[in-house]
Formats: structure tokens, C-alpha cells, sequence
């Protein structure tokens, strides 16, 4: 009887480290799929934000090409008029050239393009040629790639916290089973092994970063 009690005293501090164990594991695994969670819901609000600017830098890059096109249109009936000798057409045209291309236009025409080889060939390689719907479209692709990378580090984060579930079930199983067997020498190997892994993991998840939600 009373090496049964020595036995259950000598075993009670692994009990409680065990115990000890057990729970900070529980709230490792809790904390560490709270995160996983939050950082998937980050990416995908991340992702649902990049898929509507690149359809905005879509439109954007759609009417700059429609754009271009009603200036190269007017522009080759420019020139047609031009060389026809029919002043009013040309003029007629050049009216209604859109506003942003008229700089360009004009800087061409500066150039002396009838008389000089050398002179742009047309308008639209000018510097002064500058479509703003474009400017916008290279905006948007660009802050869709920003967008895009931050989709990527969220779930590298997620990913991340999900090791540390996995970690922290190990944990678990080891904790757990040392709780199951008799001889004290196997049951400190298994708490050791939890605790070392225990170490690691929150050593791991506390560098972290992490995402709270408040609403």
C-alpha cells in the first residue's frame, strides 16, 4: 500500500506538467487556428479587392484603346485631306481632333514631317502623345500586382499558423500519451519531447505576424 502512494507521489509532478502541457498546447491550437482563419479571410478580402482593380485596369486599358483608335482614324483622314490639297476637310478634321491628341499633333507638325526624312513618322510617337485612360490602366495593373503579392503573404501567413496547429498536436499527442503510461522514465522522454516541441512552436508562432479583428 504504501509503495502504491510513494509510486503516485514520485508520478504527481509529471501529472502536472502534463497537465501544464496540455493546456498551454490547447491555447496554442486555438490561437494558431484563430490566425490561420484570420489571414485566410485577409486573403481573400485581399483577392476579391486585386480581381476588381484589374477589371477596373481592364476598362481603363479598353478605352484607352478605343481612344487611340478614333485618333488614328481622324488623323489618316487628316492626312488624306492633306495630301488631296483640300484645306477645309483637313481643317475639318483637325477640329475634331480629341484633346490629347492635339498636343501631340502639333508637336509633329512642328516637326516638319512633309519636308523633313527625319521628322516622326506620325503623331502617336511623340512624347506629347499621352492618353490618360492609359496612365490610369498602368496605375491599376501595377497596384493589382501590389494587391497580388500582399494575396500571397497572407496565405504564406496562414499557412504558416496552420504549421503551428500541427506543431501544437504533437504536442498534444505526446502530452496526452504520457499521461497513459506507467513507468516514470517513458513519461518524462514523452513530456520532454512535448515540451521541446512546445518550445519551438511558440517560439515560431510569436514571430509571427498577427491579425485581430475588433468588429
Amino acid at each position: 500500500m504504501a509503495g502504491r502512494e510513494d509510486h503516485g507521489s514520485r508520478s504527481e509532478p509529471l501529472e502536472i506538467v502534463a497537465t501544464v502541457l496540455l493546456s498551454l498546447a490547447v491555447v496554442g491550437t486555438a490561437w494558431s487556428s484563430y490566425q490561420a482563419a484570420r489571414w485566410n479571410g485577409e486573403q481573400a478580402k485581399t483577392a476579391t479587392r486585386a480581381n476588381a482593380v484589374r477589371i477596373e485596369a481592364a476598362r481603363a486599358e479598353s478605352e484607352s484603346e478605343a481612344q487611340t483608335e478614333v485618333d488614328v482614324a481622324t488623323f489618316i483622314q487628316w492626312v488624306d485631306a492633306t495630301a488631296a490639297d483640300d484645306q477645309e476637310l483637313a481643317d475639318f478634321y483637325e477640329a475634331r481632333f480629341r484633346p490629347e491628341f492635339t498636343p501631340a499633333f502639333e508637336a509633329w507638325v512642328d516637326e516638319e514631317p512633309f519636308t523633313d526624312p527625319d521628322a516622326p513618322p506620325t503623331p502617336f510617337t511623340m512624347s506629347e502623345y499621352r492618353l490618360e485612360s492609359a496612365a490610369e490602366a498602368a496605375r491599376l495593373d501595377a497596384e493589382a500586382e501590389v494587391l497580388s503579392a500582399r494575396v500571397r503573404t497572407d496565405i504564406e501567413r496562414a499557412t504558416t499558423y496552420v504549421l503551428g496547429v500541427v506543431m501544437f498536436a504533437i504536442v498534444l499527442f505526446f502530452a496526452g500519451l504520457s499521461t497513459k503510461l506507467q513507468g516514470d522514465g517513458t513519461r518524462k522522454a514523452m513530456l520532454a519531447v512535448g515540451a521541446v516541441v512546445f518550445v519551438g512552436a511558440a517560439i515560431w508562432i510569436a514571430t509571427r505576424p498577427i491579425s485581430i479583428s475588433f468588429g
